[in-house]
């Protein structure tokens, strides 16, 4: 296969999740990561979780898109990243989050899927 220049960088900048409450999705994704919310500074359309790390991951709830309907991916939308799969399996359940697919070990690898308010699914894996 040939290679050209490309304009386009050779990185995910961020990632878009649709929601359809998102103060209740911030709330959510906050508690998930650990960070601080202030519900009061949320505005719609968008909010920008202040993820550490170069890809972005925005709540999108279409307020200004009427014609917009939502439709939950039941195919991983993404993944985060943890070093212990087992606590993070742990925190998960005791939180309630729906598992959609119970932890995978492949040698060192493994994973797990699990559901956010609207029923997107997302992954944790620790690679």
């Amino acid at each position: 296969m040939e290679t050209s220049a490309s304009p386009i960088a050779c990185k995910i900048n961020n990632v878009f999740i649709h929601v359809s409450d998102l103060k209740k999705s911030a709330a959510w994704y906050c508690r998930l990561l650990g960070l601080p919310v202030n519900l009061e500074e949320i505005e719609s359309p968008v909010y920008n979780i202040p993820v550490t790390g170069q890809t972005g991951l925005s709540l999108d709830d279409h307020t200004f898109d009427p014609s917009f309907t939502l439709r939950p991916s039941k195919h991983v939308l993404f993944n985060f990243y943890v070093k212990d799969i087992d606590e993070a399996y742990a925190f998960i359940k005791d939180k309630d989050i729906p598992v959609v697919r119970e932890i995978e070990r492949i040698g060192e690898f493994a994973y797990f899927n699990f559901e956010d308010p609207d029923g997107n699914v997302l992954m944790i894996c620790n690679c």
